[in-house]
């Protein structure tokens, strides 16, 4: 029996609770807590498959695919079926490769770049693993354990166990040996939001920006990365920005680079919104002014890569960040996504309210108040 009374748990990680001898689903996403009834019962065997919502609830979250107005996915539901039957294969000769080649094709219609993607995680560590039988899940286990990061290791089981399923309703197997394995790996907690964000100093980022400039190899994202540290918007808007999204005042921030499994694609909308407008100050003015070659045109890029096509973040963050910060003496290395954390505590120490940085960023204005908001010595207390 789980507890009634649970210490609040880490945005993204979801619990199971019992309530009047049914079960719930727990979790915080964006500042807002989720009750969500999953319909079953407080039995072990429902609390198994309640713990298999639980880990899809927090993959969706790490992936990006989170929908909060769809949350019936994440109920019991009926035995679902294809359109086009499938041929059993003899048990014999079925391999996890194989079994997870025909569930990924199966699923793959109609999902996210983002999900197909991870499609391929899954195959690409299948192929690495020397045990490749359903029949061999405690090696498999054994194996993911010691060869992969915990968080990992338990993604790739729920994977596995969600696969599994499938084939057994299929037919393909008599039985789903990764059931319930996800929950047996023991993964370490991260720190808070607040304790993860840690942001450049006004004189850090001056320093990041200038060293770009000067380098040999890397001055090209000099620009980006400036554009990064002004506007605080998330790599893939600026990776995605064309030149008809710029006037004289504002910037529309209305499509995402993403990977769909095979390079890098467009994607219309934001993460949380459908578009964003970002005011145009002097400082950008000169920055983009600067950037803005003659008689380019309006669906050309205006941070391309060396090669003209759309900035590898992966690669970016890896060679050209990791670089030159090694290259700054007592500058702590910390990841790129930092450029936006800094904005937003640059602008919070210049007293914007958080209503309106939020509009900017695109984050609701509570997470700029928990995330963002520290006590400053100059604000004198009012006399009321």
């Amino acid at each position: 029996m789980y507890a009634r009374n649970r210490k609040k748990s880490r945005t993204g990680s979801a619990q199971i609770r019992s309530s009047n001898n049914r079960l719930q689903i727990v979790f915080t996403f964006e500042g807002k807590r989720y009750f969500i009834s999953t319909g079953l019962s407080d039995t072990p065997y429902s609390r198994k498959q309640a713990q298999d919502k639980a880990l899809e609830v927090e993959r969706d979250i790490a992936y990006g695919e989170f929908d909060p107005d769809n949350l019936d996915k994440y109920k019991a539901q009926a035995v679902l079926t294809t359109a086009d039957p499938i041929t059993a294969i003899p048990s014999s000769i079925l391999d996890l490769p194989a079994l997870w080649k025909r569930y990924s094709k199966a699923r793959s219609s109609g999902k996210s770049p983002a999900t197909v993607r991870m499609y391929g995680w899954v195959a690409n560590h299948l192929e690495r693993c020397p045990h490749k039988l359903p029949s061999e899940d405690q090696a498999i286990f054994d194996w993911l354990s010691a060869n992969v990061p915990a968080n990992s290791t338990r993604r790739v089981l729920m994977h596995l166990s969600a696969c599994c399923k499938w084939a057994k309703k299929s037919g393909l197997i008599g039985s789903n040996p990764f059931e319930g394995r996800a929950s047996e790996v023991k993964v370490k907690k991260s720190g808070s939001e607040e304790e993860e964000i840690n942001p450049f100093t006004r004189k850090e980022r001056d320093r990041i920006i200038e060293a770009f400039k000067g380098n040999r190899y890397y001055s090209h994202y000099a620009p980006l990365v400036e554009f990064l540290f002004f506007t605080g918007c998330r790599p893939s808007e600026a990776i995605a920005l064309q030149w008809k999204h710029i006037n004289h005042t504002a910037i529309m921030f209305e499509q995402a680079v993403i990977y769909n499994g095979k390079g890098l694609v467009l994607k219309d909308g934001l993460k949380t919104q459908k578009s964003r407008r970002f005011p145009i100050n002097a400082q950008l003015t000169q920055l983009l002014e600067s950037l803005k070659p003659e008689g380019c045109k309006p669906e050309s890029l205006v941070f391309p890569s060396p090669e003209g096509k759309f900035v590898d973040w992966h690669n970016f963050t890896n060679r050209a960040w990791r670089a030159v910060l090694k290259s700054l003496n007592k500058i702590e290395h910390r990841n790129a996504y930092q450029t936006r954390h800094t904005f937003c505590s640059l602008c919070r120490e210049a007293d914007i309210p958080s209503i309106q940085l939020a509009k900017w960023v695109g984050n609701s204005a509570q997470m700029i108040d928990r995330v963002y908001a520290k006590p400053v010595d100059h604000i004198a207390v009012p006399e009321l």
